[in-house]
């Protein structure tokens, strides 16, 4: 059974840090995009940021460019997103997802489509107060 798993939610003052962890189990993603996504109270699902494969391809949203860095230790099977300089607007649930296969999409902007991942975790709440 796959499972991805976050961590490292919490509540948070404005212009503090936090650290998602996202650690996948049941099979291995080391060789597909994985991608972070977020949904605030009576909001859609939002895309964050993605990290190819190899990690040399990354993308973030404009809302969280320069303050946020997605990362991976595809020896561990995880995925990682570093929140730097949190605003109050940065509140909502986040979610891990992962790719199934290998793809010829990525990079081409439809890694931020919530459609193109497959297994997606059950999300962490971060609480950034003003």
């Amino acid at each position: 059974q796959v499972q991805l798993v976050e961590s490292g939610g919490g509540l948070v003052q404005a212009g503090g840090s936090l650290r998602l962890s996202c650690a996948a189990s049941g099979r291995t993603f080391s060789r597909y995009p994985m991608g972070w996504f977020r949904q605030a109270p009576g909001k859609e699902r939002e895309f964050v940021a993605a990290m190819n494969w190899s990690g040399t391809g990354t993308s973030y949203a404009d809302s969280v460019k320069g303050r946020f860095t997605i990362s991976r230790d595809n020896a561990k099977n995880t995925v990682y997103l570093q929140m730097n300089s949190l605003k109050p607007e940065d509140t909502a649930v986040y979610y891990c997802a992962a790719v199934a296969s290998v793809v010829s999409w990525y990079g081409l902007g439809y890694e931020q489509k919530p459609d193109r991942y497959d297994y997606w975790g059950q999300g962490t709440q971060v609480t950034v107060s003003s």
